[in-house]
């Protein structure tokens, strides 16, 4: 405890330990309170008023009790307390998120299932925070961020905007998906060739997943034809279940589905793809929002 006491003034410290005698009433009672040693505490107190001019405490009864001339100090040392105390109570209440918002975007993709995660990750640790959460089409994004709608926006597709940044959230891959009582559900993989063989329901091929599948059938020399186009996963999820075809979709948009309703098979050929989180690059994210981008990158990285 040596070195505290350089200063004329009473620092946050030595009023925490002439309290913690108030309180107590003796020099031991102050050491157990702080978890230091009684002779530190001893040492302090001599310091302490030797620098202030005047005794803060008397002895009567064997207790520690304030001098007269004290009465004044202690009055302020106890308002100093009370703020101390009102400070940690609102820094607790901006922990736990209380009178905060979080307004975030995301992609249809990442929302259904990941987004939702995410979020009860977050009501663990900010139980009082409030999350306004869009689900966005591509285009959208970037007036979602300019406009100042939101701080940030969960991405299937990095786009080139110079007031934008992207930062990698989380590596994805396509999935084939059938019914469960279709003639493919029960392979174990399938090839870019084989699913060719059966009706498509896809996503056009201008999406980012569209144009990963429709590379893969042009590099196999097979002609990418669609006979049901859809533009978000929950549809073509729908169509499937009642065996109106068959879809390959990413593997994010499929973790809510279970295996009675929806059948999910590995495609043979490559398909990993990025996505991404997206914000001004003139704001500064809070610490709520980073949380949750770390939240969601650690739920995206475990599927």
């Amino acid at each position: 405890m040596d070195g505290l006491w350089e200063r004329d003034v009473l620092t946050l410290r030595q009023i925490e330990i002439v309290r913690a005698i108030m309180v107590s009433g003796s020099l031991a009672g102050a050491a157990r309170l702080l978890n230091v040693s009684q002779p530190g505490i001893s040492r302090a107190m001599k310091h302490i008023e030797t620098n202030i001019g005047f005794r803060l405490f008397v002895r009567q009864g064997g207790r520690y009790v304030p001098s007269k001339e004290a009465t004044h100090v202690f009055d302020q040392i106890n308002e100093v307390h009370r703020k101390i105390d009102d400070l940690n109570v609102s820094i607790e209440n901006l922990e736990r998120g209380q009178s905060v918002e979080l307004r975030i975007g995301a992609v249809p993709s990442i929302a259904n299932a990941m987004v939702p995660r995410a979020v009860l990750s977050m009501r663990r640790t900010s139980p009082d925070l409030s999350m306004n959460i869009e689900i966005l089409k591509l285009e959208e994004a970037i007036d979602y961020l300019m406009l100042g709608r939101g701080e940030l926006v969960c991405m299937s597709y990095r786009l080139h905007h110079p007031a934008l940044v992207f930062e990698p959230l989380a590596r994805g891959r396509l999935v084939f998906v059938v019914a469960p009582e279709h003639e493919a559900a029960g392979m174990a993989s399938i090839s870019v060739a084989e699913i060719a063989r059966y009706p498509l329901i896809g996503i056009d091929p201008n999406d980012p997943y569209g144009r990963i599948m429709a590379g893969l059938f042009e590099r196999s020399g097979l002609a990418y034809t669609i006979p049901i186009k859809a533009r978000f996963s929950s549809t073509v999820i729908s169509l499937v279940r009642q065996n109106a075809g068959v879809a390959v979709l990413d593997i994010f948009s499929v973790q809510d589905i279970p295996p009675d309703m929806l059948r999910v098979i590995p495609i043979d050929e490559p398909t990993g793809f990025d996505t991404y989180v997206a914000f001004r690059r003139d704001a500064v994210i809070s610490s709520f929002a980073e949380k949750f981008v770390a939240s969601l990158r650690e739920t995206m990285g475990g599927v």
